[in-house]
């Protein structure tokens, strides 16, 4: 991976920034018998000179196609979904349209989609989880968007009107080859709502531990809408939502407006970059592990200076690579995650047990650290509910740790 995922021009020699000891990945996380052979790994973080893209130079992990999302379990994220929803249907007249989520997972997302005047559809590759969405009376097939020309299985009755992906993209070696499918299959005034982690919020937090192998695309406002823009979509609403997600609403563009050769992708791209893109530091990156680093060694001393043990809550991406590149990986009894496919296994590098939060209350601590920048409220409130007033309750949306 040598060249950009975006626009195949060759990266710089030297990385903008390297994390050593990062967890492989966020989802192969291992049980008792494979944690012994788990270990962790080095990043390279590069930015393309060309089009801007900050992404990793590493093949994608095994799993890239599959959409495994603990999201689904959370009511702040289907909630969100719920007024995206709302906000697209209503503002652009969708009632009774075919909507097709590219990467649905086990339908979380689809089954909010439910509740709307629309025609509901889904692809995912994992086949479990296909079965599982079907299970729950969902029209959902096994596919992945291999090749520009594809036609999509469910396209029988038809073109789809209005694309879903929600935090698909920077996962994909190929986002160019999975807009091209998605643009083929599309009515002619098609319409998408794309997600993607954001890169403004990762720099502008100094939260390093966003960080992980998954995530292979660091995108930008610049980059995400030169991207759509170069394979044939048109931005027509672009918004930061649940604090670090850049959301974007696109429309299918007429071919005759679309570049047709690789140069002129590229032109599009460039002019599409933004002053963040055109010379961008990673010096907030380079800060915030120190700063985190520091926040941690004197939350450590402090409990234990009080008596007190602590657990980690957020079994994701962030609180695997926090874990792994700190001394919480030797300090920390186990993380509390709510989704059941993470628990009873450990963190990868870090080898800390993920425990069921019925299970934690049983091993109760003195402290619990949120490490879940998006869902930190909601946890909160179960932290009170649940473990009550004494245990202490901190979390870290940035580079500095709060006490809630």
């Amino acid at each position: 991976m040598k060249h950009c995922i975006a626009c195949g021009k060759e990266l710089p020699k030297r990385s903008l920034f390297e994390l050593d000891g990062a967890p492989a990945s966020a989802q192969d996380i291992p049980d008792e018998t494979q944690v012994r052979m788990d270990r962790g790994v080095t990043l390279h973080l590069y930015q393309c000179e060309d089009c801007g893209l900050v992404q990793f130079d590493c093949e994608p992990v095994a799993y890239y196609k599959d959409v495994i999302r603990a999201g689904g379990f959370s009511t702040t994220m289907t909630e969100l979904r719920r007024i995206q929803y709302d906000h697209l249907i209503g503002t652009y007249h969708l009632e009774h349209k075919r909507f097709l989520e590219v990467g649905c997972g086990r339908g979380e997302f689809l089954k909010v989609l439910k509740e709307f005047p629309v025609h509901a559809f889904g692809m995912e590759h994992k086949t479990d989880l296909v079965q599982l969405a079907r299970e729950q009376g969902l029209t959902v097939w096994q596919e992945f968007p291999e090749t520009s020309d594809q036609v999509f299985a469910g396209g029988a009755e038809g073109k789809f009107d209005v694309f879903l992906s929600f935090n698909f993209l920077e996962h994909q070696p190929h986002p160019d080859v999975m807009l091209q499918a998605i643009y083929h299959n599309l009515a002619e005034d098609g319409m998408g709502l794309v997600t993607v982690p954001s890169l403004e919020y990762i720099l502008e937090k100094g939260s390093y531990y966003e960080l992980i192998r998954d995530h292979i695309a660091y995108y930008s406002f610049g980059t995400l809408r030169g991207l759509l823009e170069q394979n044939g979509f048109k931005v027509l609403e672009e918004e930061m939502i649940n604090r670090d997600t850049i959301s974007m609403i696109v429309k299918k563009a007429p071919l005759c407006e679309t570049p047709a050769d690789p140069a002129a992708k590229t032109r599009v791209m460039q002019q599409e970059k933004a002053a963040l893109e055109a010379d961008i530091s990673v010096e907030p990156l380079v800060e915030g592990y120190q700063i985190v680093t520091e926040e941690i060694d004197a939350l450590l001393r402090d409990l234990k200076q009080k008596g007190k043990t602590l657990a980690v809550w957020g079994a994701s991406h962030q609180g695997f690579t926090l874990a792994a590149t700190t001394k919480l990986k030797d300090h920390v009894e186990y993380i509390i995650d709510s989704a059941p496919f993470k628990q009873g296994r450990f963190a990868p590098a870090s080898h800390l047990p993920i425990l069921s939060p019925d299970d934690a209350v049983k091993r109760p601590v003195g402290a619990i650290l949120i490490v879940a920048p998006g869902y930190t409220e909601e946890i909160a409130g179960i932290i009170r509910q649940r473990f009550g007033g004494d245990v202490e309750t901190l979390t870290l949306r940035t580079n500095r740790i709060e006490r809630l």
